[in-house]
């Protein structure tokens, strides 16, 4: 029982247990409060039943979700337009728990060859392990992407903005490959962030995020969340979606996913009910919290963090030791005309730039070496998305794993250096990276 005035606590050890909350209190707090609780009070079993059976709506345990992560869940549904979302551990089970949402057993996706290096690590090392296939394309081969589509093909996956080279996904010709296919889009727009660009507006059905990046924007947390944009019929080829659409894999309330969330979000209903209640990639209240705190001012610090990059990037296009930036904010970029069209607010600010090549890796992992030793504003971290302004080495860091040719797919060499501009003042920067730029 929780304290009250016609039950208060009878002894100490009860009293240091309960006394001075109760689980029925109102809540008045301006923000988001921390329900720092890994369990919540049921009314009474009947109550707990509806609960378990999904005929109630409510908070059970934490594994699942809890009311700070709701709040989170809401507000990233909102930022993109969406009808529902999921928040979860990281952008990596984001991306993951998406995939196997859609895939199940035998599926097949089609990727684009321009990811983040560990997205590729869980398509072509870890999903086959489940059975899921994947074949990838160049993002910007729209009849590449049609003639990798199969029957067993259930979903395609890109990034908005890839990360690191920065190429803008023709979000819309992609989707109509997608829908053409009977399969939905699912971008990550981990970089743009649903200021920059809501995919949905250009036909995407699904967003994916690293909350750790720009939502938060402070590097202290990681987390990620799964946005269902509303747009795609589930029921439309029910047999593409057993998961979701076959009666003999109901929830307990004895309906399908698709029947029972239909006002709402099946494909993040069986999320919730069987992916994260199963493998447990849960976002906890602290962590929610601190997302919610970032996330106050996106568009503010989204307008900066683009400002500054667009003007270093102009810097490095015309410094002799940059033999190539890779931003397409800058006119000669191969997706400037891209930019333009999807990202009418400001282009991200992460980009890479690529050193003159020494002849061999080796060299240029020296060179690139010297370069980020020479760095002391910006930091070395293997991050994206912060206040502060970061500086990686794809090849030998978050791209470690790929082949020669998954790296020159990628538009990666050893030459290339990552750039996350920050929010520090940009002449110190500028200042930062042409001291260490003169070293070479």
């Amino acid at each position: 029982m929780s304290e009250s005035a016609d039950c208060p606590p009878s002894s100490f050890a009860t009293a240091q247990v309960q006394a001075g909350y109760s689980s029925t209190m109102p809540v008045t707090a301006a923000l988001p409060p921390i329900y720092q609780s890994n369990a919540f009070a049921l009314r009474s079993l009947t109550h707990a039943r509806d609960l378990f059976a999904h005929r109630a709506e409510g908070d059970v345990y934490a594994r699942t979700g809890n009311p700070t992560a709701a709040v989170f869940e809401q507000r990233v549904a909102a930022l993109e337009d969406g009808v529902a979302a999921a928040g979860v551990a990281s952008g990596q089970a984001a991306v993951a728990l998406a995939i196997l949402a859609l895939a199940g057993r035998g599926g097949h996706v089609v990727a684009a060859n321009q990811l983040y290096g560990g997205t590729v690590d869980l398509l072509v090392e870890t999903l086959p392990d489940w059975g899921i296939e994947t074949t990838f394309v160049d993002q910007d081969d729209i009849a590449a992407w049609r003639a990798a589509v199969r029957p067993e093909t259930r979903l395609i996956f890109a990034e908005s903005v890839a990360n690191p080279i920065a190429q803008v996904l023709d979000v819309r010709a992609v989707a109509d490959v997608a829908h053409n296919a009977g399969v939905p889009l699912v971008v990550d727009n981990t970089v743009a962030t649903p200021y920059l660009q809501r995919p949905k507006e250009f036909g995407a059905d699904i967003s994916v995020h690293s909350a750790t990046k720009f939502l938060g924007g402070h590097g202290s947390v990681i987390g990620g969340a799964i946005v269902d944009l509303g747009t795609f019929d589930f029921s439309a080829e029910p047999e593409k979606w057993p998961a979701l659409t076959d009666p003999s894999r109901r929830i307990p309330s004895g309906e399908s996913y698709v029947e029972h969330f239909r006002d709402s979000s099946p494909f993040i209903g069986f999320i919730k009910a069987k992916h994260m209640h199963d493998l447990g990639p849960t976002l906890s209240a602290s962590t929610a919290f601190a997302l919610l705190q970032g996330m106050e001012t996106l568009d503010l610090r989204m307008q900066r963090h683009s400002a500054s990059a667009q003007r270093i990037a102009e810097h490095l296009a015309a410094h002799p030791a940059v033999a190539r930036v890779h931003h397409p904010g800058l006119a000669g970029n191969p997706w400037h005309d891209a930019a333009a069209r999807y990202l009418s607010k400001g282009v991200p600010s992460v980009f890479s730039i690529d050193l003159h090549s020494a002849g061999d890796d080796e060299a240029d992992f020296a060179r690139a070496e010297t370069f980020i030793a020479g760095l002391r504003v910006l930091q070395l971290l293997a991050n994206i998305g912060d206040a502060r302004s970061i500086v990686t080495h794809p090849a030998s860091m978050t791209h470690s794993h790929l082949s020669p040719q998954q790296l020159a797919d990628g538009g990666i060499s050893w030459a290339t250096v990552r750039l996350s501009i920050g929010l520090e003042d940009v002449d110190d920067l500028i200042a930062d990276l042409d001291r260490a730029l003169a070293l070479l």
